[in-house]
């Protein structure tokens, strides 16, 4: 008899073709973040998170449990004890996830490797950079046409900033039953820069205008890269709290880098803290890929929607380069307004491969580093700014 429930307590015996199909998809990925090297940081954690919620029976997280959180009915609405009561290891880390603190510790270590100066040395940088976030906006709109609810939406719009944590903290804020698909498309993605932008790139541009040289940008003083980082979080909370945390992490990060004072404390936000958070965030994140919420029509739509987000975003700094050159003595290259995506810093080495293609003397990479630096920024205000209309 212990022999008999032995063999029926095995996970063979519990799998349903659901969970099945997607132990392929989280082996997919996980071949996709060790062999191709796609974004493999939160790539190869995400996937293994995927793995381990669709382990039948090893019960490391509930979708019951969350489905109580969200549920204004249940008296498990928004407790945080209900959801350690019947907890398991993978609803724990995921409470950082809802609680938005691991996108945020994220974006102090980001904040901490960023160099504002490119952006600073050429404020035109900064519009290139909102330009394109029109892909966020254009997005959210159409999904919304499509017939998601608002705030899924939104969650989908947000892919088109190319910026993981952005996407993350947004959709645990609104749609936190998407968060598996919007986590993996907008890394997917963000991996697929090399790909996606050139052919929009060149599609926009002339031969003559991908050869434009740029001159050599101003040396940019210590002081004007400490005062930056307080002056943006002052402005950027007072207009829009709601981007206050992403913002005011970012900076903090920065202003630690720069201020020359604290080098212990930047180290540790380069280094062991962005890589303890990696894990803890990508493992949560990939926990919620399970069969029930990831086997949608839905899903579908998300991917496909994702990269028109992405797409249009890398459009619209290019176009909007080129509106620009019409009102220039000193031409703009357009490619640089496709860094304008936050997908740091690879979409600022796409605008510097395309270049020399067409101009081998052409030096690209610190102007495009400018918008490419601004789009982390706007990635995070366009998030202040559909948390504030849909929240």
């Amino acid at each position: 008899m212990n022999i008999l429930e032995f063999f029926q307590g095995m996970g063979f015996m519990q799998m349903t073709w659901q969970q099945g199909i997607m132990l392929l998809v989280s082996f997919f990925l996980l071949y996709l973040a060790i062999h191709k090297k796609y974004e493999p940081l939160l790539l190869l954690p995400i996937a293994f998170g995927m793995l381990l919620t669709n382990l039948p029976g090893a019960g490391m997280f509930h979708d019951e449990l969350w489905t109580a959180f969200l549920d204004p009915s249940s008296p498990a609405y928004h407790s945080y004890g209900a959801i350690l009561k019947g907890a398991g290891l993978l609803d724990v880390l995921y409470i950082g996830v809802k609680a938005g603190v691991y996108p945020c510790l994220i974006f102090i270590g980001v904040g901490a490797m960023t160099d504002f100066g490119p952006l600073i040395a050429n404020p035109k940088s900064l519009i290139l950079g909102a330009a394109a976030q029109i892909g966020i906006f254009v997005t959210f709109l159409c999904a919304y046409a499509m017939g998601f609810t608002p705030a899924e939406a939104g969650s989908i719009g947000i892919i088109g900033g190319a910026d993981g944590p952005t996407s993350i903290f947004l959709t645990s804020k609104l749609a936190p039953h998407l968060l598996g698909p919007i986590a993996i498309a907008a890394y997917s993605y963000m991996a697929l820069v090399p790909v996606i932008q050139p052919p929009i790139m060149r599609a926009l541009t002339t031969k003559k205008e991908r050869a434009i040289k740029m001159g050599q940008l101003r040396p940019v003083s210590k002081t004007e890269k400490i005062v930056f980082p307080i002056v943006i979080t002052a402005i950027v909370a007072l207009i829009l709290p709601d981007a206050a945390p992403l913002i005011g992490c970012l900076m903090l990060g920065n202003l630690m880098k720069e201020c020359g004072v604290v080098d212990r404390l930047t180290k540790t936000a380069q280094n062991e803290l962005m890589n303890i958070v990696v894990i803890f965030l990508g493992l949560s994140v990939g926990a919620t890929a399970t069969a029930n919420s990831f086997l949608t029509a839905k899903t579908l739509m998300i991917l496909a929607m994702g990269i028109v987000a992405f797409g249009l975003g890398s459009a619209g700094g290019v176009l909007l380069a080129k509106f620009m050159n019409l009102f220039l003595k000193e031409k703009i290259n357009p490619l640089i307004g496709s860094a304008g995506v936050s997908a740091v810093p690879m979409a600022a080495r796409v605008s510097q491969t395309v270049g020399q293609e067409e101009n081998p003397s052409n030096f690209l990479l610190m102007h495009a580093m400018g918008p490419n630096v601004a789009g982390v920024i706007g990635s995070a205000v366009a998030a202040g700014v559909l948390l504030t209309m849909l929240g």
